[in-house]
């Protein structure tokens, strides 16, 4: 995994610059690391983008405590990733135990904080796997009965028409990254999750 290092130190960069102790992390790959405008519409939050380019949920999980090393208590924590797993091949199953070990770490470092799961969306590109999408998505929404401060938010079921297929709009001509409405899309669906934000504080930014 060695090709993770450059974002990895670039993160480390950003973390050791940061004027406030981040509370709302975004953690993931490049669907969170290029929606840029997260630390503007979630200011009052004091959020931090922690995103990664090309990233699996089995290197989230990997890189979790060199990553993690300075944030020092988070009141809350999104992620989005597990869609690179299925690209790369890996099995439904393989990816909700990346996801559940992930977790584990979690609550290991900072306890039973608010921790939440955007659903792998279904991209354009990779519809071919959206059988195996359907299957992740709904087995790890099923930890939510586990633990009770775990959060799956659908945005799947919203990305997709009347006809059960995915919104073109919602992407770049790729089929895969996210367009400008797309992020609009995941922002409205989020501020509806009050759960997963911490309690407002201002900051200056």
């Amino acid at each position: 995994m060695f090709w993770y290092h450059e974002d990895l130190e670039r993160l480390e960069k950003e973390i050791s610059n940061l004027a406030y102790d981040p509370k709302l992390i975004f953690y993931g790959s490049s669907s969170i690391r290029l929606w840029d405008e997260i630390t503007t519409i979630f200011k009052d939050y004091k959020p931090v983008n922690l995103g990664f380019g090309g990233s699996t949920l089995a290197a989230c999980t990997w890189f979790f405590e060199r990553v993690f090393e300075n944030i020092k208590k988070p009141e809350s924590i999104v992620i989005y990733a597990g869609d690179n797993d299925l690209g790369d091949g890996r099995h439904p199953e393989e990816v909700v135990l990346f996801f559940e070990s992930l977790l584990a770490k979690i609550r290991k470092k900072y306890g039973n904080i608010p921790c939440s799961f955007i659903a792998i969306k279904p991209s354009i590109s990779r519809w071919h796997l959206s059988g195996s999408i359907r299957y992740t998505n709904s087995n790890i929404k099923e930890l939510t009965l586990i633990d009770k401060n775990f959060h799956y938010i659908n945005v799947y079921d919203a990305m997709l028409d009347k006809k059960g297929y995915p919104i073109g709009a919602y992407f770049v001509e790729d089929g895969l990254h996210m367009s400008a409405k797309g992020y609009a899309l995941w922002k409205n669906i989020l501020k509806g999750h009050k759960e997963i934000l911490p309690e407002k504080i201002l900051v200056s930014m």
